[in-house]
């Protein structure tokens, strides 16, 4: 690159020394081929001049001027090109044989080494796809921008407020006054101070206990003479604590004080994301400190405690020792993706209140019929549609977005397009990427590399079966009932639809489709969820038995 600078240095020198005796103002030299008679003297029409050997100055035409100057810019491309296309030529060849022999050095070194179980581990790391942090946007931030795309955001805000309209509306008619009833929603985050209790024990534990075990045996696995019988001893004792502080307490908390739905929802999905993020900081650590340089007296390189402290709050499931950072916090942004979460918090409220609670309160004094099922369901396809899009808004883009930002955590990639979806893969993919990170890492990677790469179509569905699972169980616990609705949609539907709407779909029909899908999906789950919930209370269970615990009580309440 330095030739390549240097040869450009000389040719532009004597070329812009002919341009400056060319575009000089007082000076512009006639071509050889004018008659004499072809230079006059100056008189007002714009004619370039030219210098005569007896001092007097003559004219030329500007258009025989214009055409000398094209003609030796013209020679001065073809020199620049000419050179450059030289020195280029030289400077790819060089990067070439550099990157041969490169290329060559690393083959003989890999069949020189004979691999063993350790280096297949850090080759299959290699390999795999690893998650890149880069600093961008949030989607919606950016859609945010676009005048149109922001006029569809203010439709859902009039929506809001219509529903608060409709509301004093109708306690002014029926009471006379304004009743700001929000007993439901103080009943459904009711017990909050057990909740933070409950949070802070599952925290430090998170904080503490993998770190300092991580630690322990790190520092003994390369020199203690049975390294796999402290690793199998220290994973054992790991797994038992994290099944009694992560595992079993939180169940006790949620049944022993029998929380309301909110309340016993954040204790679950605290649960699930302190149990990832403690998998996901031993997976990317454990590999690192096996394959540690320990020559020279090097010691092992553990992460720093600030780092693992950092990724315990920060909205990511993979543990990076630093990721991206913005330069500064923009508290304003931070304030309204907080007020946009609330937001979001009163309208589900009032779309329960408004379009749920009349319908199926008294749904159990009906006899029972698959006409009332099906015009139920269709009936609750547009609230349960509302709240697939709030709760997509609020949480993977308001909430998460606001501790970025308080973080300065810089890659907001946390969804994509899921919307412009033609196929149920790409929806599962891109709806969201938090979660779809951490079981293509942790889980369908990992299957893959235990059973030699075999197997796609199982790591698959083993990632649906866990994600389906969890989801299950975070409703179970949630609404204090077992009614598997999400269970079948997600693992047995959705693996179905998985393969019937995969990717090779790309037609437009094929995103109706899969909004369609959604729709009635959507419509299903809050229909039989809001059934069951009724029906829970209408017809209370007599004498506790196992079938009578996981058998919905729906199915058989009548009043």
């Amino acid at each position: 690159s330095s030739d390549l600078g240097h040869s450009l240095l000389r040719v532009l020198p004597a070329r812009e020394a002919t341009a400056s005796s060319l575009c000089s103002p007082g000076v512009m030299e006639a071509p050889e081929t004018d008659p004499p008679g072809a230079r006059q003297r100056k008189t007002g029409d714009g004619a370039g001049s030219t210098l005569t050997p007896n001092g007097n100055i003559d004219h030329v035409d500007p258009n025989t001027g214009r055409i000398q100057w094209r003609r030796h810019m013209e020679v001065v491309k073809a020199e620049l090109l000419e050179t450059m296309q030289g020195q280029m030529g030289e400077v790819l060849d060089k990067a070439m044989q550099e990157a041969v022999q490169s290329y060559s050095k690393s083959i003989e070194g890999r069949r020189a080494s004979k691999p063993d179980h350790g280096s297949r581990i850090q080759e299959a790391a290699s390999v795999e796809k690893k998650k890149v942090f880069v600093e961008r946007k949030s989607l919606l931030d950016e859609l945010m921008e676009v005048e149109h795309f922001r006029t569809i955001y203010h439709m859902f805000v009039a929506t809001l407020c219509v529903f608060i309209i409709s509301t004093v509306a109708v306690d002014l008619i029926d009471e006379g006054r304004l009743v700001l009833d929000f007993d439901l929603l103080l009943f459904t985050f009711g017990k909050f101070q057990t909740v933070v209790i409950s949070w802070l024990c599952m925290f430090l534990f998170t904080l503490l206990v993998p770190y300092k075990a991580l630690q322990v045996w790190g520092g003994a696995v390369h020199t203690t003479r049975s390294p796999r019988l402290l690793s199998v001893a220290m994973g054992l004792l790991l797994i038992t604590c994290q099944t009694c502080i992560l595992g079993l307490y939180p169940i006790y908390v949620v049944v022993h004080h029998k929380l309301p739905p909110a309340s016993s929802f954040i204790i679950v999905l605290e649960q699930v994301r302190f149990l990832m993020k403690s998998h996901s900081f031993v997976r990317e650590a454990v590999p690192s400190i096996l394959h540690a340089d320990l020559t020279e007296g090097k010691k092992v390189k553990l992460p720093e405690f600030s780092s693992y402290l950092y990724f315990l709050f920060c909205p990511t499931l993979i543990f990076r020792e630093s990721y991206p950072r913005t330069q500064h916090i923009r508290w304003k942004y931070v304030a309204k993706n907080f007020a946009q979460f609330l937001g979001c918090v009163f309208y589900v409220y009032f779309i329960l209140v408004t379009l749920c609670i009349p319908v199926f309160k008294n749904m159990n004094k009906q006899p029972f019929s698959s006409k009332t099922l099906i015009l139920s369901i269709f009936h609750a396809t547009l609230p349960g549609t509302l709240v697939l899009l709030l709760s997509f808004f609020a949480f993977l883009h308001c909430w998460l977005n606001a501790f970025a930002e308080m973080l300065r955590f810089a890659d907001r990639m946390f969804y994509k397009d899921w919307w412009n979806s033609t196929s149920f893969a790409n929806y599962y993919r891109t709806w969201n990427v938090v979660v779809h990170d951490w079981l293509y890492n942790y889980v369908y990677q990992d299957f893959l590399w235990l059973s030699n790469r075999k197997f796609r179509s199982a790591a698959m569905f083993l990632a649906f079966f866990l994600s389906a699972s969890v989801h299950e169980y975070a409703f179970t616990m949630s609404l204090g009932y077992f009614y598997p609705v999400m269970f079948c949609l997600f693992a047995i539907f959705g693996v179905l639809f998985n393969f019937v709407l995969n990717d090779k779909r790309t037609s437009p029909v094929w995103n109706v489709m899969v909004w369609t899908f959604l729709f009635i999906g959507q419509g299903i789950q809050v229909c039989l969820y809001c059934q069951e919930w009724y029906a829970q209370i209408h017809c209370p269970l007599k004498e506790k038995s196992f079938w009578g615990l996981v058998t919905p009580r729906s199915w058989s309440c009548r009043m």
